[in-house]
């Protein structure tokens, strides 16, 4: 009778339990500082990261409100061009019943990206300084407005002078900010 000699090719033989020594689990294993390492090389990428990911996010709020205020002004000057004076004063949140099919509702009514809610300023008074048109920012029931003078200078800075003391874009009273149409 002809002896039959089984072979394994060598990927399919069977596992001996010499291959699973204490040795070979751990270098095939992490060791605890090879993940320290990692990790601390995660932190030092996320350190740089989170600041340029705020940085965008002010840059982006800001930008949404230099152009709300910008389409806002537009509205207003064209009715005070048209010869009507300027709307009637109004509280924050509420949109100048004179400017409802130039405005629309949707951008005056809404919480801007900072907080707050839009302010139509018709002859009021901010620091001692009488102003026939602006523009507000006020805290409201609906839209808490957290000051954040970070995101405030941005908004200055890019569509003023960048004091929040001086020119058109400027911190009002309640320190709501205010940007001036007309004096």
């Amino acid at each position: 009778m002809p002896s039959f000699h089984t072979s394994f090719p060598p990927a399919s033989r069977p596992t001996s339990p010499s291959r699973f020594r204490a040795g070979a689990i751990r270098s095939r294993a992490f060791t605890i500082v090879q993940v320290m390492v990692s990790m601390s090389i995660g932190s030092i990428v996320m350190s740089f990261a989170v600041p340029k990911v705020k940085q965008a996010e002010r840059q982006s709020r800001s930008t949404i409100i230099i152009a709300d205020l910008r389409t806002f002004v537009t509205a207003f000057e064209g009715y005070a061009q048209e010869g009507r004076g300027w709307p009637a004063e109004s509280a924050a949140g509420v949109m100048p019943a004179e400017m409802a099919d130039r405005l629309g509702s949707t951008g005056w009514l809404r919480a801007t990206p900072i907080g707050g809610q839009y302010n139509w300023e018709s002859n009021q008074m901010h620091g001692g300084v009488r102003y026939r048109a602006a523009i507000s920012i006020s805290d409201t029931s609906l839209a808490p407005l957290p000051v954040n003078e970070e995101i405030l200078t941005e908004i200055d800075r890019l569509m003023d002078d960048g004091n929040l003391e001086t020119g058109s874009f400027r911190i009002g009273v309640n320190n709501d900010p205010l940007y001036i149409i007309l004096l």
